[in-house]
């Protein structure tokens, strides 16, 4: 486990603790941070095992991909335009 895995799974626990609150008192504003506290802390949860899995080697990969990010921004930037459409589509239940 690292600083990763263990900062999202605190910042997801906040998250349910602000959305349960925000039911509650009826605060819809509360509840939406909530809700993105929630997501924030499951992809930095993600970030976390993936960081576990990849290993000791993980820095210098990251290195490169950052490299590469800095050299080729309109690429990235349309990498991750295509994933974010496949993952609303994904969430939809699209295919």
């Amino acid at each position: 486990m690292n600083e990763d895995t263990i900062g999202g799974e605190g910042r997801d626990i906040i998250g349910k603790v602000k959305e349960t609150a925000g039911d509650v008192s009826g605060n819809s504003s509360l509840q939406g941070e909530g809700l993105v506290d929630q997501l924030t802390g499951k992809a930095q949860k993600v970030i976390g095992a993936a960081r576990d899995a990849v290993g000791p080697g993980g820095d210098a990969l990251a290195q490169k991909a950052t490299d590469f990010a800095k050299k080729r921004p309109f690429a990235v930037a349309a990498l991750v335009g295509v994933l974010g459409v496949a993952l609303i589509n994904t969430l939809r239940g699209k295919r």
